[in-house]
């Protein structure tokens, strides 16, 4: 079978996927001969990509641990990219196994990843959804049926806000969703930044643009209005890389030496 005998319904193969692209980063399987030229141009300009890929990874799992060890048990996370272990329910559930979590992502290849996954998992749902249209993602019945607004939940948009252009109000879809979220709750968010190097930042959006690949880079003013309504806990918005829970945490190990050549910042917000 080729790589085009298995394009889901709904997938251009032709397009290149921004879940894709990160799974290849990541290492994964499932992408196509798209995905990877736009990875590798990336790669061309900041070879430690990878390297970044996988602070943010780690960021993510730190980060719903922190989440679950101060009792919340609800978590949605918004373009949720295709599945990578350990995943948000794995993690959560080892702190507390009553944890629900809703994946969500627009992309036909990750609702079915999630579909297979998710198959025997009470308390866990995957929904093919955007985040740019919260009334509907809210309004979801997966999302409703698991879901109580009016307990903490921790919403995350992890690597994910940078495929949002401007004209969408990025900021205005992170405050439609905190405007549903009980005092308590939590944001955690990531997101590439205007301070990386003006090459890899050209080099990217000529390989992307136009696409849903495409990104944009914010400043770290821009990224901090996001948190608007939130206190930033932690180290507050830093390098990827540098964010922690507290200084002995055992999943802080350097995944970069040096400055890289992409630069994608991490916080974690709450609600008071």
């Amino acid at each position: 079978m080729t790589e085009l005998d298995r394009v889901p319904p709904g997938v251009d193969p032709s397009v290149p996927s921004s879940a894709r692209v990160y799974d290849y980063l990541l290492g994964g399987k499932d992408h196509f001969a798209v995905d990877r030229a736009v990875a590798e141009r990336l790669l061309a300009v900041a070879p430690d990509s990878r390297e970044v890929a996988r602070a943010n990874r780690r960021f993510q799992v730190l980060a719903v641990r922190h989440a679950a060890q101060l009792g919340v048990r609800q978590f949605l996370d918004l373009g949720t990219g295709i599945p990578t272990s350990p995943s948000i329910h794995e993690t959560v559930r080892e702190v507390s196994p009553a944890c629900r979590v809703v994946y969500v992502d627009y992309d036909p290849v990750v609702r079915l990843h999630a579909q297979v996954l998710l198959a025997d998992s009470p308390g866990v749902a995957g929904i093919q959804a955007d985040l740019r249209r919260p009334a509907e993602v809210l309004a979801d019945p997966h999302v409703t049926g698991l879901i109580d607004f009016d307990q903490p939940v921790c919403v995350l948009m992890v690597g994910v806000l940078h495929f949002v252009m401007d004209h969408e109000d990025p900021a205005g879809i992170v405050a439609a969703f905190r405007e549903r979220m009980a005092p308590g709750s939590h944001l955690v968010l990531s997101h590439a930044m205007a301070e990386s190097p003006p090459e890899a930042v050209a080099q990217l959006q000529a390989a992307t643009a136009g696409t849903p690949a495409q990104g944009r880079f914010r400043t770290h003013e821009e990224v901090l209005k996001l948190f608007d309504g939130f206190e930033l806990i932690g180290p507050g918005l830093v390098p990827v890389q540098d964010w922690y829970v507290t200084e002995d945490d055992e999943l802080r190990i350097p995944l970069l030496t040096g400055k890289p050549h992409l630069r994608l910042d991490a916080g974690m917000g709450r609600l008071p």
